[in-house]
């Protein structure tokens, strides 16, 4: 039997995956995004629809570990004419990458549907309202520090436990601010400030983040995990990204953002074909 399709309220329309769950793409308009493949602008957004994908994720601000941030300015000038060519040849919902409100007005205001927020509405204290006001959904993700130095601080506890409590903390956050507890999203930041060990917990137990109450998404493609997991270089984790990006769907996860999005739904379709 198939599973069912998920879905998603954005400010204007419902949008229903093509498969057990949404495959969002990456657009890294960055020079410095860790996989060189993601970086790229409208063509690579318009082979990544043409592949199947859900959402478009287009970013402006590279967060791989050792990363710094960049300006508002430079941010803009990367993800908008991005966007605008997007919208030029697609209505293919699009997600933009950012911590800071100036830039999702600027997408907003450009065709971006929803906010993917790596500081979980941390960073800028007037995104969150913002984000009520257009009605768009919200991704919120854990990390500890930036992207500079957060491999530096990797120790937990109970790993599990502790981003989900720091996460329904920023959701009980951006419902205050009047987001609407259907538009949440949590995302348990794979590598942002976690160990080896700390990252296969949070894939094997991403269904239980949020009580059922919140949809998790999980970005595992080529990250460094994997690479640790498989002893592969970067270009050479797909086989063992699609193996994690069905174990995290098979444990709860309601959307996967991918670099490879046709390898991606392959492997989706085949085992909601076979579950």
């Amino acid at each position: 039997m198939i599973k069912k399709t998920q879905k998603l309220q954005l400010a204007d329309r419902v949008i229903v995956s093509h498969s057990v769950a949404f495959v969002m793409g990456i657009v890294n308009v960055t020079p410095d995004s860790f996989w060189k493949n993601s970086r790229g602008d409208g063509e690579r957004a318009l082979q990544l629809i043409d592949e199947g994908a859900d959402i478009i994720d287009v970013g402006g601000e590279s967060s791989r570990p050792g990363a710094e941030y960049v300006s508002e300015e430079d941010e803009i000038n990367r993800v908008i004419p991005v966007i605008q060519y997007i919208r030029r040849h697609s209505d293919c919902p699009i997600s933009i990458d950012t911590r800071k409100k100036t830039v999702m007005k600027a997408a907003f205001e450009a065709g971006a549907d929803i906010l993917n927020d790596i500081s979980a509405l941390e960073d800028d204290p007037e995104l969150a309202s913002y984000a009520a006001q257009v009605k768009i959904p919200v991704i919120l993700m854990h990390k500890r520090g930036i992207p500079a130095t957060m491999q530096k601080n990797t120790g937990y506890t109970d790993v599990v436990k502790e981003v989900h409590d720091y996460l329904m903390q920023r959701a009980s956050y951006a419902c205050s601010q009047g987001i609407a507890e259907n538009k949440i999203i949590f995302d348990p930041g794979i590598g942002f400030g976690k160990d080896i060990q700390a990252n296969i917990e949070l894939i094997k137990h991403c269904g239980s983040l949020g009580d059922g109450r919140y949809p998790v998404l999980m970005a595992l493609s080529r990250k460094t995990c994997i690479g640790e997991m498989t002893g592969k270089p970067v270009e050479d984790r797909l086989y063992g990204t699609i193996a994690a990006d069905l174990f995290a769907v098979m444990s709860g996860a309601f959307m996967i953002r991918v670099h490879d999005v046709a390898a991606a739904i392959d492997g989706l379709h085949v085992w909601g074909s076979l579950s």
